[in-house]
């Protein structure tokens, strides 16, 4: 026997144990510290001595099997990460692969239990693949009532979105055991998220409170975060945006949350509603400095990328007020900073000087780029082309980006897939 074929046994009768040592220390609760006295009655049939106490019979509580043991393993496994335990992300692949391998060699009369059924699905759903789900069909011995619920699971797995959709539709999350209903209504979200974005938002508030303090509401809180930007609502934005920052900005997803929501906040157009910079403020007052200062730094690059200037510009001042004076961060922030300043009204100088006293030693290679293609097209600001000269000149625009480097191509490419990814993504991340 392995240590993984006895901890989740041990770990599910540790957890099943604990009301029953806990219990007993309330009847201590009561007026000056002692417990409530026994039946008078009984000790006067005695001439003053108490009948010996009856043995306390044990709860009948029916051990879960394998299946929903291992289940919870992993999802305990998985709560830590919400919390951002890296050894917790770091042994979760080896986990899963684990458990995978135990579901596939058990019995098939074991998948006539519905409990084991949704422990499958639980599993699958949780980032487990569909492996476990296409033995357990395999062997026939699924309950009618349960092949809806595993039939859907697999078809979202495998990337047949209609199909999963009809299996689906029909089932409450709230019918569904305690473990598996948030990532139901999860996996719910996503399959509806591009036909009916309002209902997907549902789906994620109720996952959210089936699955409270858990990776599921980490990640339907992320997810919700992104649907509500791509809709325009700010106010609701900036709400769910603080929730994230206050209870998850420590989980191992917080740092893909983070350069997606730069991405957002740019989305949110701070330049034509100046009422906005304050709601940004508040929601990244809501981190520690030096982290603050890195998301205002992604702020500014994400701004520079979309032709948001005074969205870059104010970020980039931001971020060098937090930055030590000769670091990185510092040089990043005067480099955001002087490229939004080349296209701004009057400013140019301001911006060129800026740029010009940047050291590209004390920049990463795309930082670099940038420096490079912000210099260009202050030249080409400074010395119109012959045909420019004579051509009329276009109308001022109040936001002009820059010219793209590679770099920032590949930055805007690298976020719209980040994006197709978490409208088609399988399971918590």
């Amino acid at each position: 026997m392995t240590a993984w074929d006895f901890r989740p046994r041990a770990l599910a009768a540790a957890l099943l144990a604990l009301p029953l040592l806990t219990a007993p220390a309330t009847a201590a609760d009561h007026g000056d510290g002692h417990a409530p006295p026994a039946d008078n009655h009984a000790a006067d049939d005695h001439g003053g001595h108490g009948a010996p106490a009856k043995p306390i019979e044990p709860l009948p509580v029916k051990a879960h099997g394998l299946p929903v043991e291992l289940t919870r393993t992993l999802q305990l496994l998985q709560d830590r990460i919400a919390r951002g335990s890296t050894q917790a992300h770091l042994a979760q692949r080896q986990l899963l692969g684990h458990i995978e391998q135990r579901l596939i060699e058990l019995d098939p009369e074991a998948w006539a239990e519905a409990k084991n059924v949704h422990a499958a699905v639980t599993f699958a759903l949780a980032g487990g693949g569909p492996a476990a789900l296409r033995v357990l069909l395999k062997s026939g011995k699924a309950p009618e009532a349960e092949q809806p619920l595993a039939l859907g699971a697999l078809a979202y797995l495998e990337g047949r979105e209609r199909e999963a959709r009809a299996k689906l539709a029909g089932i409450d999350p709230r019918t569904m055991p305690a473990g598996l209903a948030g990532q139901l209504a999860l996996t719910q979200s996503a399959l509806m998220v591009r036909e009916a974005p309002a209902k997907s938002l549902e789906l994620l508030d109720l996952a959210r409170l089936l699955a409270p303090g858990t990776l599921v509401e980490e990640g339907a809180l992320r997810r919700q975060i992104f649907v509500v930007a791509q809709g325009g609502d700010a106010r609701r934005f900036e709400a769910l945006a603080i929730q994230y920052l206050r209870r998850f900005r420590r989980s191992v997803y917080a740092g893909n949350f983070r350069q997606r929501f730069a991405g957002a906040l740019t989305r949110l157009d701070f330049d034509s509603d100046r009422t906005r910079i304050a709601s940004l403020e508040r929601m990244l007052d809501e981190i520690e400095p030096e982290s603050r200062r890195d998301l205002y730094l992604l702020v500014a690059r994400a701004g520079l990328e979309q032709g948001r200037r005074e969205t870059a510009l104010f970020a980039a001042e931001r971020a060098m007020g937090l930055a030590a004076p000769d670091s990185r961060p510092a040089a990043q922030a005067r480099l955001y900073r002087g490229a939004a300043l080349i296209v701004a009204d009057g400013r140019f100088e301001e911006g060129t000087e800026t740029l010009r006293s940047l050291d590209r030693a004390d920049l990463a290679a795309p930082d670099a780029e940038l420096l490079d293609a912000a210099l260009s097209t202050a030249r080409q600001i400074r010395t119109p082309s012959p045909v420019a000269a004579t051509a009329p000149a276009p109308p001022p625009s109040p936001s002009r980006p820059i010219p793209e480097s590679g770099s920032l191509l590949r930055a805007q490419e690298a976020l719209a897939r980040a994006e197709r990814a978490m409208d088609a993504t399988t399971g918590t991340p």
